[in-house]
């Protein structure tokens, strides 16, 4: 959210309502998680941190009071720097998905398999939304510098969708050994205590 209000303010001074509302006029909430409330705490902790700073405050009407903030020299370049150790510094991010994929042996084959079938749908109706998006802006004009991040998001989730494919199909084919559950009980089945007997 930090680095949102300081590229904002990058582009001119603005009140944080503002801001808000041109975050979400870009969508800019299909990729982070906007709320008033985060960007209000966020615009605070920025003004305490001396890289933005109040400019001016006026009333329209009977509005309350708006306090507009512009970004200065030490919001610019920590701005800079952020964004150049996004691009530069490959980072863990810990996804869910991947716990999920370490712990799927304690499910029965076919329960994994469904629920990597939902999860291709998920993806591939979001790939449907960014190609939409994608779409939209190109038709508006906007220059791709300012959505590439969707393609770049789009070609993730292709590359998903194709690995999740390959390893339903290794499932379902037997190809990944997977232990067998009972089905009544959804309880391993020991085979060693069966091929024993």
């Amino acid at each position: 959210m930090a680095m949102l209000v300081l590229a904002l303010l990058e582009e001119r001074p603005m009140h944080p309502y503002e801001m808000y509302q041109l975050l979400l006029s870009r969508h800019e909430d299909e990729f982070t998680k906007i709320k008033p409330g985060s960007l209000y705490h966020t615009v605070a902790r920025l003004t305490d941190q001396e890289l933005i700073a109040a400019e001016s405050t006026d009333r329209a009407g009977n509005r309350p009071e708006r306090t507009t903030y512009r970004i200065r020299t030490a919001g610019h370049a920590a701005l800079r720097t952020r964004v150049r150790d996004l691009l530069r510094e490959p980072a863990n991010e810990y996804p869910p998905f991947v716990t999920g994929l370490a712990e799927a042996h304690n499910l029965p084959v076919d329960e994994v398999i469904d629920a990597l079938r939902e999860r291709v749908a998920s993806i591939e109706a979001r790939v449907a939304e960014l190609t939409a998006l994608r779409d939209l802006a190109a038709a508006s004009e906007v220059p791709r510098r300012y959505w590439m991040r969707v393609d770049y998001i789009r070609a993730h989730s292709t590359a998903e969708v194709t690995w999740l494919r390959g390893l339903i199909a290794e499932l379902e084919s037997g190809e990944l050994e997977w232990e067998p559950f009972d089905t009544e009980s959804c309880e391993r089945v020991d085979t060693r205590t069966h091929s024993q007997g």
